[in-house]
């Protein structure tokens, strides 16, 4: 790849995997409208684990706690600290696990630029509604849960939600937060959740298709990995830091905008 095409492609994806705006939509678009070769699984993989390095490194203070919890709750057999969170993380990873594997044979057939438009736009609205009625909630002052009050639930509709994100141009990180704020979650609380969630998932699809590109591909060129991992790295924990920091002011809406125009971009684009 030439290392141009890394660096915007790198960033485009590090900047994208937590927002919700469905990286899957602007990794099509990019190379696309400026005319460039598909960047390729191997390249794929690499970013994917630069924006695993990000929500971990982000993340590295709550982790061990939320893993010390679960293993006293194991031991235990009870509820302990945030044990109910990292058993959240781990069950609302099930669905999406199992669907991936579902379809893993015909992924790449939904990779279609119109698919990508019709779920940008769809969850896009979903989103929408989701935002308002949390902020008709707050208006109202009723109470909103945080990721420490989760249920049984509520769980499994963020994981079953997450499992819809599969569809390309659903975006990951905007399907659990719709589904978080619709079963009553703040919009900070949502976010953390979402993004938590995304490490089991992030391993589980950055570990499958490693194994598929090392059982395909006899070069690997060491130099894009390199650069597609810390570009996208340092570009998914800026974006993971403001996203979370801003999002009670500035809320949903500017994302919900911008993926209604680019559903109606790429229909304009690919019809």
């Amino acid at each position: 790849m030439d290392f141009l095409h890394i660096i915007i492609l790198a960033l485009v994806q590090g900047f994208t995997e937590f927002l919700p705006i469905s990286s899957s939509a602007h990794l099509i678009l990019v190379p696309t409208l400026l005319g460039w070769a598909d960047q390729g699984l191997v390249f794929d993989v690499a970013t994917h684990f630069g924006t695993l390095i990000a929500v971990l490194w982000y993340f590295r203070h709550d982790l061990r706690p939320l893993f010390n919890d679960w293993l006293i709750s194991i031991k235990t057999k009870q509820t302990s600290g945030n044990s109910v969170l990292a058993w959240g993380i781990l069950i609302g990873t099930i669905p999406a696990g199992l669907a991936g594997l579902a379809i893993n044979d015909y992924y790449e057939h939904l990779r279609n630029p119109l698919i990508i438009a019709s779920s940008t736009l769809v969850f896009g609205f979903l989103l929408w509604f989701a935002d308002y009625r949390a902020q008709q909630q707050l208006n109202h002052h009723i109470p909103q849960k945080t990721e420490q009050q989760l249920t049984v639930k509520m769980i499994l509709i963020i994981g079953c939600a997450q499992a819809i994100a599969l569809i390309p141009g659903t975006s990951r990180s905007g399907i659990t937060i719709t589904a978080a704020l619709l079963t009553g979650m703040s919009r900070t609380a949502a976010a953390r959740f979402s993004f938590l969630l995304s490490i089991p998932i992030i391993i589980i699809a950055s570990t499958m298709k490693a194994i598929e590109f090392t059982n395909t591909t006899t070069h690997i060129p060491w130099l894009d990995i390199l650069a597609g991992i810390g570009l996208s790295a340092i570009s998914a924990y800026i974006c993971i830091h403001y996203f979370i920091k801003l999002l009670n002011t500035m809320g949903l809406l500017p994302f919900i905008i911008y993926r209604l125009f680019l559903g109606i971009f790429l229909f304009w684009v690919f019809w």
